[in-house]
């Protein structure tokens, strides 16, 4: 007799309370998944995950075959290729297991081509899981009902919705309606935003124990009173690894974190300027040095996260090897500040990693 499968079931904060509320007995997936879900079987695991927050909240066995139905369950879509289920563990999105604190005992995490390339393996669903990693996430599931951890959650992510990709195909080399004009037509209400980050990404990366390198046409900004020049760990050149073409386009990001020669993390922000600007330099990155194996990071406020995300998948950048939307992530404002109150005790024993669980793909998930 064979093992059980695992298959990934996607879930945002909002469709896995719908899911709870209509009694947690039928889950479903889109039209365009039936092909998939007739390969899953009765006894097999559907592992629930919170796109958003990267946490796993649930596991639920399979006790039907496959059928179509429409009948109202979420109210965004009707998922009509479902399964009758039975849940096996279900938490709260707070005392739901992180995916970075398996990343030890994942495959997903090993031999990576870049830094997120493991956000491919949690971008669809229903996706076949390896039985190894389905039993780690399992086990994981069990032990944390069985002594639950919470760790806050923003609300905010929990009640997003997951945004469908308009245009998928076509040529697209230049922003389409009104992104051309959003430089100029774009509200510049709090002007003091993009500097206000912008340090506090280079004190956190300096504090880290990181060298940092702030936008060459920035290094004379300050902020209430502080100089980026007087930064102690402030590198006044690049690392010379990069050809002189690469290097016009790196030291026009706005914060690097640097270990030695090595290029640890890449942050654009996007306040008050046309967001295609930073894409741009960041899409020029990954163009000259196709092998870079860093983490690139959009750091936007909240309200413009959805148009960052709409950019990021323009065609243009889809098209890129690897896709744009794959290696980076978006951090928000308020998070990253709610962040930088709660970890100021400990921020020199931070490590990069942590970024992962405080930012969110920039990928349109497919449920």
């Amino acid at each position: 007799m064979n093992p059980p499968a695992f298959w990934l079931d996607l879930f945002t904060g909002v469709t896995w309370n719908e899911f709870i509320q209509a009694g947690g007995t039928v889950s479903g997936f889109r039209e365009s998944r039936w092909a998939t879900v007739q390969k899953i079987k009765p006894g097999d695991y559907l592992l629930c995950y919170l796109t958003g927050i990267s946490r796993f909240i649930g596991a639920l066995e399979v006790v039907s075959p496959p059928f179509k139905d429409s009948t109202p369950i979420w109210k965004d879509e009707d998922f009509p290729c479902r399964l009758k289920v039975r849940s096996v563990v279900a938490l709260s999105p707070d005392t739901a297991v992180p995916v970075h604190e398996l990343r030890d005992r994942l495959s997903i995490f090993r031999d990576l081509t870049s830094a997120l390339a493991w956000t491919g393996h949690v971008r669809g669903s229903p996706a076949k899981w390896k039985l190894s990693d389905g039993r780690v996430v399992l086990d994981a599931l069990i032990e944390a009902k069985g002594n639950p951890i919470s760790r806050p959650v923003d609300p905010a992510k929990l009640a997003r919705r997951p945004k469908a990709l308009k245009a998928k195909i076509g040529s697209v080399t230049v922003p389409e309606g009104d992104a051309v004009s959003s430089a100029v037509s774009e509200p510049t209400k709090q002007p003091t935003d993009h500097a206000e980050i912008q340090w506090l990404l280079l004190k956190l990366g300096s504090d880290m124990g990181f060298d940092v390198w702030v936008a060459r046409n920035d290094r004379t900004r300050e902020v209430r009173g502080k100089k980026f020049e007087e930064l102690p760990r402030l590198k006044r050149e690049l690392p010379l690894q990069f050809d002189e073409a690469t290097n016009r386009t790196i030291e026009l990001i706005d914060v690097l974190w640097l270990r030695t020669n090595a290029i640890v993390a890449a942050f654009e922000i996007e306040s008050t300027t046309s967001i295609y600007s930073g894409l741009l330099r960041m899409s020029d990155l990954l163009a000259m040095q196709p092998n870079l194996n860093i983490p690139l990071y959009l750091v936007a406020p909240d309200d413009r996260r959805q148009k960052v995300i709409d950019e990021v998948n323009r065609p243009t950048f889809t098209r890129l090897s690897p896709p744009l939307s794959d290696v980076c992530r978006f951090i928000s404002f308020s998070s990253l500040r709610e962040r930088l109150k709660q970890a100021e005790p400990f921020i020199r024993h931070l490590k990069p990693e942590f970024l992962e669980e405080l930012s969110e793909s920039c990928e349109v998930e497919e449920v």
